[in-house]
Order: C-alpha cells, then structure tokens, then sequence
C-alpha cells in the first residue's frame, strides 16, 4: 500500500519527546517550546539540494547524518545548545527503504544532543531538504561575527581541507587517504562541545562551511578589521599535505568548504583559559584584508570559497 504524507511522517518521522524544552511536538499545526528565563533562542536553516549539495550516490543515512550537522554546526558556532529542529522534505517518489536509512541517519545524531524533531513538511519534487534547527544560548553570551578586536589570536578547531580533498576524490583525484577524507565529506561531526566551551571566552565566531578564507572574511568585514594568517601553522592532516605536496594546490585547504570546524578569535588573556583541542593560525589586525604569511613572505589573499549564485 501506497504510504499518504501522514503515513509517512508517523512511520518515519514520529517519536517521543525527549527534550526539556519541548512542549508539544509533532501532530498539531504548530510545536511549543518553553524557553528557560534567562536565555535566547538560536534558530538557524540550512538547505540541501541533490546535485548541488550532494551527489545522487550518496547514502541515505550519510544524507540524514549530514543534513542536520550542517545545521548543528550554525549553532555551535553560536555557542548555543541544540534543543529542536523541523525537517522539511521534497522527494520525486516514496522510497520506504531510503526513507528509514535517512532517519536513521538523521536521529542517531539528534539522540546524542536529546534532540526533538517537533514538526515539518513533506511534499513531491526533486530531493531537496531542509531543516531549521534551534538552540538555547545565555542571554548577551552568544558568539557573533563582528566582535573581534584587533590583536586577537585566530584559531581552529579540528584539521582544515579533508572534506575539500574529499570533494576532489569524489570528482576524481586519486593518490589520498580515501576513507578518512571521504568520512569527513560524507559525515562532518558538529563541534558542538567545542561552541558551548567559547560562550564568555572568544569575542568572534563562525563556522568553516564555504572555506576558511571565506568564512574568515566574514569575521573580519563584520568587524571592521584585517588579519594575518600563517599558513605553516593551518592544522591539515596527513592525507591533505600529501595531496598538496602532489598537486602544489596549496589554496585548497583556504577555499574549499564543508570542513565545519569553528574558526573564532580570542584575546590573549584568554587564551589560558582555552580546554578545547584547537590551533593558533593568526593574528586579528587593524589593517584591512586577510594576508597569508608563507615561506617567509606575506601576500594579499583575495580569493573567496563557495558561494551560491557566483556567476
């Protein structure tokens, strides 16, 4: 038998509440939340489209998985704590089997935050998803991109360009550590842990999704400032090095997106007080631009990440 929307939503998509803010969940027109005195709610929506955002090869459960981490990823870089999210949903035909490895995917990540899908929508169209996801942050503690101050050191979490070489593996470069960068592309990790640790200690945040250049850019034209990068001292993994030792690419790990790793400036103060796995990359200057120190010589670096509608 043919599964009708409701169907659909109750076998896949229904669960019990698990999380302290949720009030009512899915099955009415509208969910509520409570939100605890004292604190904001983040909210943040991410898009995903089949052969823009994905290959039509990809899993379903890799696709659920990556579909909300881009989404929690917004939030860590806010410094905000999970709570809820609404998955919208456009597909050309029901597909039980894709369906179930999807939210499979998709709510063996929610589980580990106690993460409420409380409502969305499904209809009929070329794959395209999206989810909304919020968050609850201390009143005047979430991290913004406009607040850093000149002399703050720029750190990284993580390593910078595994799911960049991923995307070129998936385009057809070999030579590389297939499994570990091809993880990093297919299933990024939120650094959720990471975001809540930052409230009160970075002054500026965001995450690595369009490239670190990029991202970093929009840092540094939010607030009014410039910065210094060394290029020698950007965490990149093994397989990342060796592909640039081959390629002499050395821009890749600067442009290319989907890393989700959070970027953040910090004043030196603080830096003592850091209890995260993380690496200093640079310096926040007042002169304008972002400059890349490199082999003993400093340049202008103009080149931008991904961007949506670039013609």
């Amino acid at each position: 038998m043919a599964l009708t929307e409701f169907n659909l939503i109750k076998q896949f998509f229904t669960r019990p509440a698990q999380g302290k803010s949720t009030r009512l969940s899915v099955g009415d027109d509208c969910a509520l939340l409570s939100i605890p005195e004292g604190y904001e709610l983040a909210i943040t929506t991410d898009t995903m489209v089949e052969n823009v955002h994905f290959f039509p090869d990809v899993l379903p459960e890799q696709l659920g998985h990556k579909l909300l981490a881009v989404n929690l990823s917004d939030l860590a870089s806010m410094g905000a704590e999970p709570i809820a999210i609404t998955l919208a949903l456009t597909m050309p035909k029901v597909d039980a089997d894709w369906l179930k490895a999807f939210a499979n995917g998709l709510f063996a990540l929610a589980d580990k935050y106690q993460l409420d899908l409380i409502g969305g929508d499904t209809t009929s169209g070329p794959l395209t998803l999206s989810i909304q996801a919020m968050g609850l942050v201390p009143n005047n503690q979430a991290l913004k991109r406009s607040a850093a101050k000149v002399g703050d050191l720029i750190y990284v979490t993580g390593c910078i360009g595994d799911a960049g070489l991923g995307l070129k593996i998936k385009q057809g470069f070999r030579g590389a550590d297939v499994q570990q960068v091809l993880q990093r592309f297919n299933k990024p990790e939120p650094r959720i842990k990471e975001g809540l640790a930052l409230r009160s200690l970075a002054n500026a945040c965001i995450d690595i999704s369009d490239g670190l250049a990029a991202d970093l850019g929009h840092i540094l034209n939010n607030s009014g400032v410039g910065a210094k990068l060394d290029y020698a001292q950007i965490p990149m993994s093994e397989a990342v090095t060796s592909y640039i030792q081959k390629t002499d690419d050395w821009q890749m790990p600067l442009i290319a997106g989907d890393d989700y790793e959070l970027c953040f400036t910090i004043n030196t103060e603080n830096v003592r007080r850091l209890n995260i796995s993380c690496t200093c990359i640079g310096i926040i200057e007042e002169e304008q631009g972002l400059r890349i120190m490199q082999n003993g010589e400093t340049s202008i670096f103009n080149k931008s990440g991904f961007e949506h509608f670039n013609t």
